[in-house]
């Protein structure tokens, strides 16, 4: 076990750490005087933060690469309000030296629990052929494995082991509270969409050391990769409608809802529509819950300045906590022992402010 991880920062400021790392991304950059100095980013199952080595850069530039692990020597401080580290001395690791579980977040949730619930979901669906198709992906052990254990995401959100199960199950809650308020929404089909819009994550992200993209991933995107996936399981039920597997391969390819963000077209069908939102929304949400976390340590309820929200997040538990009391003997000694009228109305008005 480590005994420092980047949660930890908090606690360290201004302090020498010696801790273990995985290197998430690595770069070579030049000093303004042309030397060389790495800059990496540096991850543990806790989180990942920026550092920087300045000195002796020559002797290690060609000892690691991205996805290694390495034993650092730094200091941690914080630049434009960030915690960064500042290398002193690092070496690579072997990986009898590696305890894994040390340096990719798993969700604190019951796996088996969450696959358990996905599968009652699926049994509950009055469409036969939609049950079906679900079912077959479930039962394919391949795929099973991979959606019990890949992240949502890389970065931005559920990006954990068992994240993209854990996004899939908080979706199918959600879509089936919210379609019931909504007869025009097709109930199967939106949990369907729920089911398949981030299948392909299974095959875009690797997540062994650290969480990264496939070759596979980045040349193609998810949706390319699950509109492939579908089409071959397809194939496996026999009399599966033309029509749901056209509306399923919309639900797909609109679920991000805009041209922008990578939609090849909009949503434009009510579960299209529905999935996106909410899709959209708990992504949001769990982004906001990842920040509080990771942020816990910190007295102020303002969060720093989160890049994929685009603004800092107050955290209203913090904000509308008890504010800690002062000691009454500190209490005491702080107010004078006589105050003419004037100044005790006037301490009076703050008090109550």
């Amino acid at each position: 076990m480590k005994d420092f991880y980047i949660s930890d920062c908090t606690r360290h400021e201004n302090k020498i750490v010696t801790s273990t790392f995985v290197v998430v991304t690595k770069q070579i950059k030049p000093k303004k005087s042309g030397e060389p100095y790495i800059a990496l980013t540096l991850g543990d199952r806790s989180g990942q933060i920026e550092a920087k080595m300045w000195d002796n850069v020559e002797e290690v530039l060609e000892a690691f690469e991205q996805d290694d692990f390495l034993k650092i020597k730094g200091l941690i401080n914080k630049y434009k309000n960030r915690f960064q580290l500042t290398i002193h001395k690092l070496r690579k690791l072997g990986d009898s030296e590696i305890e894994f579980d040390d340096y990719l977040p798993k969700s604190a949730k019951n796996i088996d629990e969450l696959w358990q619930t996905l599968a009652a979901f699926v049994v509950s669906f009055q469409d036969p052929h939609l049950r079906s198709l679900v079912q077959a992906f479930m039962a394919d052990p391949e795929i099973a494995a991979a959606y019990r254990n890949a992240p949502a995401a890389k970065t931005l959100h559920h990006a954990y082991i068992g994240g993209l199960l854990d996004h899939v199950v908080s979706l199918c809650r959600s879509c089936d509270l919210l379609s019931q308020n909504y007869p025009q929404v097709n109930r199967d089909l939106l949990l369907t969409g729920v089911f398949l819009h981030d299948i392909g994550k299974i095959h875009e992200l690797t997540y062994n050391r650290s969480f990264s993209y496939t070759t596979k991933g980045q040349l193609r995107g998810h949706m390319i990769i699950e509109l492939e996936m579908l089409q071959a399981k397809l194939a496996q039920v026999p009399g599966f409608p033309g029509e749901l597997k056209t509306l399923l391969e919309h639900l797909i390819i609109s679920h991000h809802g805009h041209y922008e963000f990578g939609s090849p077209k909009l949503p434009m069908c009510p579960e299209a529509l529905m999935l996106h939102y909410l899709d959209d929304l708990d992504s949001k949400m769990e982004a906001m819950r990842a920040t509080f976390e990771r942020e816990a340590d910190q007295e102020s309820p303002w969060t720093s300045y989160n890049p994929s929200l685009g603004r800092p997040l107050l955290n209203t538990e913090k904000f509308l906590a008890p504010k800690k009391m002062q000691p009454a003997d500190d209490a005491a000694e702080s107010i004078p022992l006589e105050l003419d009228p004037e100044s005790a109305a006037a301490n009076g008005n703050h008090d109550k402010s």
